[in-house]
């Protein structure tokens, strides 16, 4: 161990970068950077991740001037941050075919808040998210974050990030499948109301007396429900491919950039 950190210490400028790096992944992705993850535990874990990646990556040391290594530092600090948005993208998938869900089924006026993350959620998006949460975790998903983060060094070695024309266009390309995902999910949800409109429509025709308002509501949030918790096996299934097209687009990114 004693050996261990005085290597770390001849690689300090190196370590620095490293320890940026993987911070700036633990900042944003949605796993770790939760609240009621003690940040001590947070900067701890950081630590002693890089302690290991440093005396594991293939990298010459070097003796940067001061500005240099404040240059190479915010680079650094970008990648991780970059990777972590691409998979903090993926999950808002969640929130966003909840937020559609709700408008539906008459939830939408009412949301919750996600006291981890301090905002206002919807109803159904936070059931999908924890879901989520709970299957990633039992997958070790967390353990492919830290497994890409290691192997970015393949593709993006220390201080060669460079902000291209492709990379940005593949940020959008990834944004536009997290839209196209989320409709897919709360289309089965979106098709039962639509029919439920539908008969409720043949219902003010045929029976004026009835106040389709009253009967809708209750109606069209019961459907709602009974179509997600329907739809829970496929939701599962679907989750799987999610995350694989998160590990799939996160070396995807990292590619674009080893180009540029």
């Amino acid at each position: 161990m004693e050996a261990l950190l005085i290597d770390t210490l001849n690689k300090y400028q190196i370590f620095i970068m490293v320890l940026v790096r993987m911070t700036g992944l633990f900042f944003i992705t949605p796993i770790f950077s939760r609240d009621n993850i003690p940040s001590i535990l947070k900067i701890g874990f950081s630590f002693f991740c890089s302690i290991i990646l440093v005396n594991t990556i293939e990298v010459e040391i070097i003796d940067l001037a001061p500005l240099e290594l404040i240059l190479f530092t915010i680079k650094e600090l970008l990648v991780g941050l970059m990777l972590g948005f691409i998979s903090y993208l993926f999950f808002t998938i969640l929130y966003l075919a909840g937020q559609i869900i709700d408008m539906q089924t008459g939830f939408g006026m009412v949301n919750v808040l996600d006291p981890q993350q301090n905002i206002q959620v919807p109803i159904m998006g936070q059931f999908y998210y924890i879901i989520c949460i709970l299957v990633f975790l039992i997958i070790d998903g967390h353990h492919f974050l830290i497994e890409a983060l290691v192997k970015s060094y393949d593709y993006i070695p220390i201080g060669q990030f460079k902000i291209t024309g492709d990379m940005v266009n593949q940020l959008v390309q990834i944004l536009t499948q997290t839209f196209i995902i989320s409709f897919k999910i709360s289309g089965p949800v979106l098709a039962a109301i639509f029919l439920t409109d539908v008969l409720l429509g043949i219902l003010a025709k045929t029976m004026p007396q009835m106040n389709v308002f009253i009967v809708g509501m209750p109606l069209k949030i019961f459907i709602g429900i009974a179509t997600v918790i329907i739809t829970i096996p496929v939701f599962l299934a679907t989750l799987q491919s999610i995350f694989s097209n998160m590990n799939e687009e996160i070396y995807n990114f990292l590619k674009v950039i080893q180009k540029g």
